[in-house]
């Protein structure tokens, strides 16, 4: 089957942003607010839903405009900014990480577009996708390339007061501008580092590419370090091919608006029914989804969605 992803192409399409030089140390950035502090416990209980959101069209606020209209807990636990690239520097040879213009927007506005939401106790995650560069997470030459661009990610989490890292190997285009071929070592030295980096931070697994058929290398496996993996083929079931517990994995995967709504509340009941704890959804808009959102609410708490614009 193939992905059901083409719209996320068009993050990776826009290789003409200015490209974002991680000033990391000194300069300080609008935005770049430490962390806030302990957020309120989500008043529900039930599986972990996760929301993509495709920031080049739409405003991560959107995530916390929904609550359950039973108890009034957040419909939504996890936000996910979509997407940085990983791009490649051809006079350095190296990969670096790099933000479009409406990834760059949103972080140096944490204050305003990731803080409202992490008061409200939803995390907030940058998703990180290949462009057509060649570099990806699965052909770091080494073990300290693969460090070095670990950094870069935790680094950002710190300087931004993000909650983790999503991997998404996508686009890559593994081989072009003289890259290499995917190997065995290279994701799981990235995913070793960046897990030493930031142990208490969330690292989730968008399980497709290269990179999600390597998580073993020299006798060491790095299932057990991602926090959650979910499937990447909207409006389908799918359990992720990773040694975790049912609790850190989403087999169901939706994109809002374009599911229907009988899929979204399907893919939910079995969610439920077969103990998986997490729920994948895509593409949250600024529209009012309330009909859409309540088509799992009501099957993972029992409860209906209200939007509050």
């Amino acid at each position: 089957m193939f992905s059901l992803v083409r719209s996320r192409a068009r993050t990776a399409a826009l290789a003409l942003s200015a490209v974002v030089a991680l000033a990391l140390g000194t300069t300080a950035m609008t935005g770049a607010a430490a962390a806030p502090g302990p957020a309120p416990a989500p008043a529900k209980q039930g599986p972990t839903s996760v929301a993509y959101v495709e920031v080049n069209d739409n405003s991560m606020l959107n995530v916390g405009k929904y609550t359950l209209a039973n108890g009034g807990g957040n419909a939504f636990d996890v936000a996910v900014i979509f997407a940085a690239n990983i791009n490649y520097d051809t006079g350095s040879k190296a990969a670096y990480l790099h933000f479009n213009e409406n990834v760059q927007r949103v972080l140096d506005n944490a204050a305003t577009q990731i803080r409202p939401l992490q008061q409200k106790g939803i995390k907030v995650v940058l998703s990180v996708l290949g462009n057509h560069q060649g570099a990806g997470f699965a052909n770091f030459p080494s073990q300290q390339a693969a460090s070095a661009f670990a950094k870069q990610l935790s680094d950002t989490v710190t300087k931004y007061g993000l909650d983790g890292i999503d991997f998404d190997d996508e686009y890559a285009e593994y081989g072009n501008n003289g890259t290499g071929q995917p190997n065995a070592s290279s994701f799981v030295h990235l995913v070793t580092a960046l897990r030493a980096n930031m142990p208490n931070k969330i690292i989730s697994l968008y399980n497709i590419g290269p990179a999600a058929s390597r998580l073993s290398y020299g006798g060491v496996d790095i299932s057990s370090k991602f926090d959650y993996a979910w499937n990447p083929y909207y409006g389908t079931w799918q359990v992720p091919g990773i040694a975790l517990p049912k609790s850190k994995l989403s087999p169901a995967a939706v994109e809002i608006g374009r599911t229907s709504q009988s899929t979204v509340a399907s893919l939910a009941r079995r969610t439920v029914s077969e103990g998986y704890g997490v729920y994948l959804t895509y593409n949250l808009d600024g529209a009012d989804r309330s009909a859409d959102v309540s088509a799992f609410t009501r099957e993972l708490y029992g409860s209906d969605a209200v939007y509050t614009p």
